[in-house]
């Protein structure tokens, strides 16, 4: 039998954090989040804000799960390999946190459909894993005014920042254009270890939820994770 839970109950323990309280989770509860990618940044930051109960979770996706994703993209399994990851992201937060609602949306994010789509949701979190969208995103959050929890990562390194927050700067003011194709480094053939993204993840999630509840985050800051190193650097702009 399927023990009952109440809003309370799953999550009095950051209700008990004198800087969130009943207040600020009523804020997190009510909030539309669009996550953009389901991969290795979208796992950790899908887990934790379906944990956190996000009131509406929207998660835009179109690819196909691969073998070499599960090194990374945790909220995918074994079984879910050659189906869509929008729809094994969509079981793991049902499955993980009844109480919110999750919106998919089987589609590339694209010119003709990224305004319609960015312009329903409070806040924009990009793990895409490529330029274009990462540029498409940006300049449709500023378009809209909508605010933008950034992050990328490759190798050991990660990077994180939050953009276009109540008046703060944007992705185009710290790197005008995206890089030529040259210049873009090979994932496929550098690689990534698993937990990095993790890592990432976790932290513009947390970006996320101290934004929904009206705490401070630094803004006009790229702060950059070495994990080989263990260097963590805030560069502002």
């Amino acid at each position: 039998m399927e023990k009952k839970t109440t809003a309370f109950s799953r999550y009095s323990r950051q209700i008990f954090i004198e800087e969130i309280g009943v207040a600020g989770q009523r804020k997190i509860m009510q909030s539309k989040i669009l996550v953009v990618g389901a991969g290795g940044l979208g796992s950790p930051v899908i887990q934790y804000l379906a944990a956190a109960g996000v009131g509406t979770l929207g998660i835009v996706d179109f690819d196909v799960l691969e073998e070499h994703n599960l090194n990374r993209q945790i909220i995918h399994r074994t079984s879910d390999i050659g189906g869509r990851k929008i729809d094994s992201a969509a079981r793991f937060v049902k499955a993980l946190n009844p109480l919110i609602q999750v919106v998919i949306h089987d589609f590339k994010l694209e010119q003709s459909n990224a305004t319609h789509l960015i312009q329903e949701y409070d806040l924009i979190i990009d793990g895409s894993d490529n330029f274009t969208t990462r540029y498409l995103v940006n300049d449709v959050c500023v378009a809209r005014q909508k605010t933008l929890v950034y992050g990328s990562i490759f190798g050991f390194e990660g990077q994180l920042a939050v953009f276009n927050h109540l008046g703060s700067k944007n992705l185009r003011d710290l790197f005008p254009e995206p890089p030529t194709a040259n210049d873009i480094p090979d994932c496929d053939s550098n690689g990534v270890l698993g937990a990095l993204p993790g890592i990432i993840g976790s932290m513009m999630a947390m970006q996320a939820l101290k934004i929904l509840t009206g705490l401070p985050v630094d803004s006009n800051q790229l702060t950059i994770v070495d994990t080989k190193h263990w260097n963590f650097t805030k560069i502002n702009f």
